[in-house]
């Protein structure tokens, strides 16, 4: 099967037009030079046309490339079955990663990995195993695909991961602290005289989400609390929870409203909270909801979302320095690292956390 790669989906990956990556890369209409150097990096990077990278006078290719000896292996791969958006702590991650490696000479390739190379258990058609030095995964969790790479020889860190009792990854493993703060900020709910919470979200999706379920589990339990699946929205990832229609059904549908919603991420914090609106509850006012990742959308929303911060640029600095360390050492031992979190407290749990 081909991999060719179109212009739709380097637009879907910055989260911009198809028509201004056309103008781009054509080099037609207005598109400013920052945009320009965006977009002609991503298709770059994505193997678009075997495209040739076109600096506008004002934009020059950094000159560390050098730093790598000629001969050496200078490419490190991003795998995603979902490039991350403005809106996902991914992209901020995935900016600092690239200033880091670029300053030492290597450069990233983006490989969007389809439904077929996961069925398959396959390598993108576009993929050069001799010219890459490491690979980077990010919003790539299923467990076959991820140990099918694993057994590439290649050193390898996920950024999150698959659910890890359910795979034996050679790789390295970067996360978002999850377990302390969502204690801390549900048990402060709970101490606020909020006892029945509803987690929302696929708990299975990924380490993080499952970490996030543990916590929410943990500080029932240790505050006398009752845990049932029917009190939250616990839908296989994919169920549409963007839909504000289902995901009214299904708060419709819990034994009991809940006090607070603890959602997985921003995003269903979002949802949820559009979908309260759309059955007439007004947050806080009747009900809390709090997310996690704290995404750019987060502060500006209505009401402001209380949240956790995913430190981005400190994870793509990280990341950097563990997929460098181990391609200068495959051998040592594997890691599992975390960055610590911050709970950012704003008005949809105002006045009762």
């Amino acid at each position: 099967m081909g991999n060719r790669v179109t212009l739709q989906e380097i637009a879907d990956a910055l989260g911009i037009s198809r028509n201004t990556v056309s103008r781009a890369l054509n080099n037609t209409g207005s598109v400013s030079d920052e945009t320009r150097k965006k977009i002609c990096q991503t298709a770059q990077a994505m193997g678009y046309k075997q495209f040739q990278m076109f600096y506008p006078s004002s934009i020059q290719p950094s000159d560390a490339a050098e730093a790598i000896p000629i001969g050496k292996k200078n490419e490190i791969a991003l795998f995603t079955h979902a490039f991350p958006g403005n809106s996902h702590s991914g992209a901020k991650l995935l900016e600092a990663f690239q200033h880091k490696i670029d300053t030492l000479g290597y450069r990233i390739t983006i490989n969007i990995i389809r439904d077929y190379e996961i069925e398959n258990l396959c390598l993108p058609n576009n993929f050069r195993k001799d010219k890459v030095a490491g690979i980077l995964c990010i919003e790539l969790f299923s467990r076959e695909y991820s140990e099918f790479l694993c057994k590439q020889d290649i050193p390898t860190l996920f950024i999150d991961s698959p659910l890890l009792w359910t795979c034996d990854l050679s790789a390295d493993i970067l996360l978002a602290e999850s377990l302390y703060n969502v204690y801390q900020l549900l048990d402060d709910l709970i101490k606020s005289g909020n006892k029945k919470i509803a987690y929302v979200g696929d708990k299975l999706h990924c380490q993080s989400f499952y970490e996030r379920w543990q916590a929410y589990i943990s500080v029932l339990t240790d505050n006398g609390l009752y845990s049932d699946s029917n009190h939250s929205i616990l839908d296989d990832d994919s169920a549409p929870y963007s839909d504000t229609n289902w995901l009214c059904e299904r708060i419709q549908e819990l034994n009991e409203f809940p006090d607070v919603f603890f959602c997985a991420n921003d995003f269903l914090a979002m949802s949820t909270i559009k979908a309260l609106k759309a059955l007439g509850k007004s947050v806080p006012e009747d009900v809390l909801v709090c997310g996690f990742d704290d995404a750019p959308e987060a502060a500006i929303f209505d009401p402001g979302l209380t949240t956790i911060k995913i430190p981005s640029c400190s994870m793509g600095y990280t990341a950097a320095e563990l997929l460098l360390s181990r391609i200068q050492n495959p051998s040592a031992p594997y890691r599992k690292t975390y960055i610590k979190t911050e709970i950012i407290k704003r008005e949809s749990t105002k006045g009762r956390a």
